[in-house]
């Protein structure tokens, strides 16, 4: 049971260092830009309250002001992602794609898409296009989280049956 709960907090660690590190990659140099220039923040596209509520309405969000602590809280939450995997797992097919697929499917369906249709489009008017744009960058995190959680999870038992 402890090798469990240790390999769990692994997985969870390893899954949130990777969310982290593609989050990183997609919407912050890609959709936000190094100085605030991404596609994300272009106002001839983007709704101008969105644009004001991550550069200009106190307080400004913590992923700017504090990203220490928005990273640690996405590494808890793939902490959390690490425990709902290890029990829904063993009722999925065996093997890292198949089960990393579905996981993934699960934290986008539940958590990312969700997110977008009641935030960016319901609260800020983000345009469609941009929220498609968005929503590749989540699947892109879902699935990069889920492969590292995966990974931890199945990678011995992958290897025993080679």
């Amino acid at each position: 049971m402890r090798s469990s709960i240790l390999k769990t907090l692994l997985a969870g660690l390893v899954g949130g260092i990777i969310l982290n590190l593609v989050m990183l990659l997609t919407f912050r140099l890609i959709g936000f830009g190094l100085n605030g220039g991404g596609i994300l923040m272009d106002p001839s596209i983007q709704s101008h309250k969105l644009i004001a509520v991550w550069t200009q309405m106190e307080p400004i969000p913590l992923a700017i002001s504090n990203p220490a602590l928005i990273t640690a809280g996405l590494i808890l939450f793939s902490v959390g992602h690490s425990f709902i995997y290890r029990w829904l797992a063993p009722s999925w097919p065996k093997g890292i794609m198949a089960r990393a697929v579905r996981m993934a499917f699960l934290v986008f369906f539940l958590s990312f898409l969700f997110f977008e249709f009641f935030t960016p489009f319901n609260m800020f008017g983000e345009p469609v296009s941009l929220i498609f744009l968005e929503l590749i960058f989540w699947a892109m995190i879902a699935i990069a989280e889920s492969f590292a959680i995966a990974t931890v999870f199945e990678w011995r038992s992958e290897n025993k049956e080679r």
